[in-house]
């Protein structure tokens, strides 16, 4: 999969922020004739930094609806093309149809297989070694979802708490996704969770020192399979109540706050040798008010830079996003890049954000130094990712990753009331309910529940009531005898059933674990990683 180019991998040059700028018609020129980001044109430089999104299920066919979609985006049909207009030095797969409401067939992810293919044919079009990114935290936010091994949410894996089965898991997940031709994920999420809840299952918790040992062991797994790990959202999304897909939320804690709970996960995944950090749209009110971090120097080069040390690649948040969309797209790349972001990801308009770069750099307002050390940061992040070969299809969900994955899963399942003496929660036949829209979930537990000897009824069971993302207390079942929170087990609190348990997560293996609790096979050994009103974090004297 991965070409390797050697005239492209050059070591680490960190950008110091001082005496870097540049004559706008300074030619590019460097003392080494071999080092490649001197040789390279603005053209060049300037698509290096993009890492836009482009439709379409392959990367040089695509349905009418993609190519018109393209067009609209870029000027182009394919992705293929994309790639080469701009000298990309990145892809997003996202797999979502965006932009045209109207537009159909325009996801660029169906599953496994197609992502390989996909994957093979942007490497092919591009002359240069290519950075291929997608968002697979796993729980609400899986982009591949067929054809892999689905790791439950990470709140799953802060409610086991055996970070050595979260490194193992994540292994499994870089396995795949290196399989998949995908070589940066844009996960861990080291946000501590706060009293808003907004980051949700996202985050492994609202206790900092075990969400920093959580998010250090996913960075450990995902590298140690040759896939690069993305710290977010830098400095911290779980205190504010604001979405920043939508609003620019506030951090009001003081920077003793914030040294103290929200930058101890990033602390520690940098000391786990995470090769990116994502900068969140946020308005850190101790640092910088009013300004986004994604898009301040005082938060990104002066806190991350220079207090936390941190030298990989720094990459905005989606610049589709509200915050960011406050400037042209063109305006807003050259900010980015001038706060001390490397990689822009998903400029809603990625022809004006190359433009902007271009015409900056011809102005003098952006210092071609600067570019160049973001490019330098780049080359080396695919220097680390191009290290390792591709994995053979094959390696794509193996009963040996199930074995793997399987045992983080089944160790969140937590008691928060009821029976803790490992019998069985459930006797005689069980029925299963859940809201609108959790019948997958239910088919799931019901096979799960029959493989563990337990008899499943359509009516007159001993009820177990499931629950999930998006679900609040008028989704509950007063008549429940077991309620089951699969995301936040805040609602729990709201629930009169006499036994409550949490799985965190909705996958395959979380149900199954879950199963096995409620027929008396396994002890449910995990514990809350957020705090709920009223509950214990785990019924269980042996978890808490």
């Amino acid at each position: 999969m991965r070409r390797t180019a050697a005239v492209l991998l050059v070591g680490l040059l960190l950008f110091s922020g001082a005496a870097c700028g540049t004559a706008p018609d300074e030619p590019a020129a460097s003392a080494d004739p071999a080092d490649p980001v001197a040789a390279m044109s603005d053209e060049e430089l300037a698509g290096q930094v993009l890492m836009p999104y482009a439709y379409g299920q392959g990367a040089t066919k695509v349905s009418e609806g993609a190519a018109r979609s393209n067009q609209k985006l870029a000027g182009v049909d394919t992705p293929a093309q994309l790639v080469q207009k701009l000298h990309l030095g990145g892809v997003v797969l996202v797999g979502f149809e965006a932009g045209d409401p109207t537009a159909k067939n325009t996801a660029n992810i169906v599953d496994a297989a197609q992502v390989r293919a996909f994957t093979a044919g942007l490497r092919q079009a591009s002359a240069q070694p290519l950075l291929i990114a997608t968002d697979q935290e796993f729980g609400v936010v899986t982009r591949v979802k067929s054809g892999v091994t689905v790791l439950p949410s990470a709140l799953a894996a802060g409610a086991a708490h055996q970070p050595e089965l979260t490194e193992a898991a994540w292994k499994v997940a870089g396995t795949e996704l290196a399989a998949m031709g995908v070589n940066v994920d844009f996960a861990p999420d080291a946000d501590v969770q706060g009293a808003s809840g907004v980051i949700g299952s996202r985050s492994f918790g609202d206790e900092p020192e075990r969400v920093a040992e959580q998010a250090s062991a996913a960075v450990r797994g995902l590298q140690s399979a040759g896939v690069a790990a993305t710290l977010k959202h830098f400095p911290g999304h779980g205190r504010p109540a604001a979405d920043s897909h939508s609003d620019l939320p506030r951090l009001d804690q003081s920077q003793a706050e914030l040294e103290k709970t929200d930058l101890v996960p990033f602390q520690a995944g940098i000391a786990a040798g995470a090769r990116l950090v994502m900068s969140g749209h946020l308005d850190v009110q101790a640092v910088d008010p009013g300004v986004p971090a994604s898009f301040s120097s005082k938060v990104l080069t002066g806190l991350l830079r220079e207090k936390l040390g941190y030298q990989g690649v720094v990459v905005t948040d989606a610049l589709n996003m509200s915050p960011a969309m406050r400037w042209p797209s063109g305006e807003a790349a050259v900010r980015a890049l001038l706060a001390g972001n490397d990689l822009l990801l998903m400029p809603p308009d990625p022809v004006g954000a190359y433009q902007g770069i271009l015409d900056a750099l011809k102005s003098g307002q952006l210092p071609r130094d600067l570019l160049r050390a973001s490019v330098r940061r780049l080359l080396d992040l695919k220097k680390a990712v191009t290290a390792t070969p591709q994995p053979a299809a094959d390696q794509l969900a193996t009963t040996a990753a199930k074995s793997t994955v399987a045992p983080l899963a089944a160790a969140a399942v937590t008691i928060l009331k009821g029976r803790c003496d490992g019998g069985p929660l459930v006797t005689g036949p069980v029925t299963i309910s859940a809201s609108d829209g959790r019948q997958a979930s239910q088919d799931l537990l019901a096979r799960a529940l029959v493989q563990q000897g337990v008899q499943v009824v359509a009516k007159g069971g001993t009820v177990v009531h499931l629950v999930g993302y998006g679900d609040a207390a008028p989704d509950l079942r007063k008549d429940a005898d077991i309620t089951v929170a699969m995301d936040l087990p805040g609602i729990l609190a709201h629930s009169p059933s006499p036994t409550l348990l949490a799985t965190y997560s909705s996958s395959a293996y979380s149900l199954e674990g879950l199963a096995a609790v409620l027929a008396g096979k396994q002890k449910a050994a995990g514990r809350s990683p957020v705090a709920v009103n009223g509950l214990p974090r785990s019924a269980c004297a042996e978890a808490e």
